[in-house]
């Protein structure tokens, strides 16, 4: 399929099969799982983040996913532009937030440790706290926009040098209580 994207057409490629996690890594077993035709991430108590990552990198880009939060409740999000932390189960980059008071949010995973950008309240309006959800994540030279459920929730200007303009996707479960989140459509 194909989309307009500021000005051009960009094609889409499929980074998920709906079947299995072929091109994707993934550090702990168990976590990751393929289920009717969804990347499941499932985690316990867990002491670190745990996250799924493809294989190759992407520069410049949109990536369009839908998600879901089982039950509402949790902490995950999409990395992009991150490159694994050595001798850790981290990645470095920045990340898509989803869930708790990050809804909608750019963050800065295990680099500066800290919301770059929160989401105006008001963009959260048509969020589905414990249902499908959209994000389209557009990283185009200095420039991240996030968008859910069509609603632009990020605009952000890089504007420190030396950060990353290419890296890895990563799918995330956070570390500490029970979450299940789901993704598809990737």
């Amino acid at each position: 399929r194909r989309a307009a994207i500021e000005g051009r057409e960009e094609s889409f490629v499929p980074l998920f099969n709906g079947k299995d996690l072929e091109g994707w890594e993934q550090d702990t077993p168990g976590i990751w799982s393929v289920r009717d035709g969804m990347i499941t991430g499932r985690g316990t108590a867990l002491r670190h983040n745990d996250f799924l990552r493809t294989r190759r990198n992407y520069k410049d880009f949109t990536l369009k996913l839908s998600f879901r939060l089982v039950n509402g409740t949790g902490n995950s999000g999409i990395q992009f532009r991150s490159s694994p932390v050595a001798g850790s189960h981290e990645v470095s980059g920045y990340q898509a937030d989803i869930g708790e008071t990050y809804w909608g949010c750019l963050y800065d995973e295990s680099r500066r440790r800290r919301v770059l950008e929160q989401a105006p309240e008001t963009s959260l309006r048509g969020l589905r706290k414990d249902g499908w959800n959209e994000y389209v994540i557009t990283a185009r030279g200095n420039r991240i926009t996030l968008d859910l459920n069509g609603i632009r929730t990020v605009d952000y200007i890089e504007r420190e040098a030396g950060m990353d303009v290419a890296g890895l996707i990563a799918l995330q479960v956070h570390s500490g209580p029970s979450v299940e989140v789901q993704f598809k459509d990737i």
